[in-house]
C-alpha cells in the first residue's frame, strides 16, 4: 500500500519537513510495510528552498545581506542539482520573523537584502531563479530589491531615495540602466499564493500591512507610495502594474519584479509541485496526505493543500488533510479534492501547548486516518477489516 505525503510547514511549529516525518511515522505505526514518499512543500513563503532541494536535490548555500531593517541577517538560499537554478524565498532576507513585534514598521522595512541574493545566485552562475515571495515584512513595491541590483530610483531633487514604504511617494525618477547586465539573460518566477492587486481595499497595504505593523494612517499612506510607484513605473518603463493579478504579493514585491526584472508570475504550489515530480509519485499511490498550519477557506485560493488535491485528483487518489487547526467552514474544500480534513489537536489546549506537542499531534492522527483507511479497504476486498499495527 502506497501513501504520498505532502504537507506545507506549520508555520512556528514544524518546518514542512518535519510534518511529513511525523506524517510518515503515524503511517507506519498503522502500517508496518507502507510504501511511502515523502514530498514536502511549500506555496512560496517560507520553507520554500527548504522543500524544493529536499525533493529535487541540489545545494544550500548562506549569504550575509542586509535585514528588514538595514542590519545584517544571515540568509539562506538553494541551487538545484543542475547548478543553473536558483531558489530564493524573500522571508529568508525581507521576511516578517527577522523583525521584532516592537520594530514593525512597513514606512521603513526593505526588500533590499533579496535583491542581494539574487546578486549571490547570479554570481554562482544561475541563469533561472525561482522566487517565493511570501512572508515580508516590507511594503516598498521591490524597489529595495532593485537598488541592491543597481537600479536607481531618485527623488525630483536628484537625490537616491531611502528604503521603506514610506519613501515611494518621493519617487520621480526610475533608472535601470545600471541595473545587473546578468538578469537579462536570467529567467526569474514569482511563485506566490496570493492574487492580490497592487492598491485598493484588496491591495498589499489594506490587507497585510496591519499584519506587518500598519496603522490605519500608515495603510492610507503606503497605499498611496504604492500607486504613485505603479504611476511612475507606466509613465516611465510603460508598464501596468497597478492591476496586475498578485501584483500586491509581498508589498507589492510581485509588481516590482515583473516591472523591474521581467519576472513571470505563477502560483507557487504548482511550481513546487512541478519541480519535485508530484504527478510521477502520486500515479500509483492508495491514498494522499497533505496539511497545513491552519486550514479554512482561504486554503480553496491556491493553498499547498488545495494544489495537492487538485493533482492528485486527476489520478483519482483519495486527499487526506491535516493540519494544525481548522477554522470557519471547510465544506468547500470537499467539493475541490480534498476528501477529508482533519484537526491534529484532539483535546482543548493553548496554543503554545499544541505548538510544543505537534509531533505527538500529528503521529497520532496521521495514525488514525491511516487505520481507518486500510480497515475501510479490508471491508471493500473482501476482508474482516482486521489490520495490525505497532506502536
Amino acid at each position: 500500500m502506497k501513501f504520498v505525503i505532502a504537507p506545507d510547514s506549520y508555520k512556528g511549529s514544524l518546518s514542512a519537513v518535519e510534518v511529513a516525518e511525523w506524517m510518515a511515522k503515524g503511517i507506519r505505526d498503522a502500517v508496518p510495510d507502507a510504501d511511502i514518499a515523502i514530498i514536502p512543500l511549500a506555496d512560496g513563503g517560507e520553507g520554500t528552498v527548504d522543500a524544493i532541494i529536499h525533493a529535487a536535490g541540489g545545494t544550500i548555500h548562506e549569504e550575509e545581506v542586509l535585514g528588514p531593517l538595514g542590519d545584517t541577517v544571515p540568509a539562506k538560499y538553494g541551487i538545484l542539482a543542475d547548478g543553473l537554478t536558483g531558489v530564493i524565498e524573500m522571508a529568508a532576507a525581507s521576511g516578517l520573523t527577522l523583525v521584532p513585534q516592537e520594530r514593525l514598521n512597513p514606512l521603513r522595512t526593505t526588500t533590499y537584502g533579496t535583491g542581494q541574493l539574487i546578486k549571490a545566485a547570479l554570481d554562482r552562475g544561475c541563469i533561472r531563479i525561482i522566487m517565493g515571495i511570501g512572508g515580508s515584512a516590507t511594503n516598498d513595491g521591490g524597489v529595495g530589491l532593485a537598488q541592491a541590483l543597481g537600479a536607481h530610483f531618485y527623488d525630483d531633487q536628484g537625490r537616491e531615495i531611502g528604503f521603506g514604504g514610506g519613501e515611494l511617494a518621493k519617487l520621480h525618477t526610475i533608472d535601470l540602466k545600471s541595473i545587473d547586465s546578468r538578469l537579462a539573460a536570467c529567467e526569474i518566477v514569482s511563485a506566490s499564493d496570493v492574487t492580490n492587486p497592487l492598491c485598493g481595499p484588496r491591495g498589499a497595504s489594506a490587507v497585510f500591512g496591519p499584519q506587518k505593523g500598519a496603522t490605519p494612517h500608515m495603510v492610507e499612506e503606503l497605499d498611496r507610495g504604492l500607486a504613485h510607484l505603479a504611476a511612475r513605473v507606466k509613465e516611465q518603463l510603460g508598464m501596468d502594474i497597478l492591476d496586475l493579478k498578485g501584483g500586491g504579493a509581498a508589498g507589492g514585491l510581485g509588481a516590482g519584479l515583473s516591472a523591474f526584472l521581467g519576472a513571470k508570475m505563477r502560483r507557487g504550489i504548482d511550481i513546487v509541485l512541478e519541480i519535485t515530480r508530484f504527478d510521477e509519485q502520486v500515479r500509483d499511490a492508495d491514498f494522499v496526505f497533505t496539511g497545513e498550519g491552519r486550514t479554512d477557506g482561504q486554503t480553496a485560493f491556491g493553498k499547498a493543500p488545495l494544489g495537492v488535491a487538485v493533482a492528485a485528483k486527476k489520478h483519482g487518489k483519495p486527499v487526506i488533510c491535516i493540519s494544525g487547526g481548522i477554522g470557519g467552514d471547510v465544506s468547500g474544500l470537499y467539493k475541490l479534492g480534498i476528501d477529508v480534513v482533519i484537526g491534529a489537536t484532539q483535546a482543548p489546549m493553548t496554543l503554545e501547548e499544541a505548538m510544543r506537542d505537534a509531533p505527538d499531534w500529528v503521529r497520532h492522527a496521521a495514525r488514525s486516518a491511516a487505520k481507518a483507511l486500510t480497515i475501510s479497504a479490508s471491508f471493500a476486498s473482501g476482508g474482516n477489516g482486521s489490520t495490525k499495527e505497532t506502536g
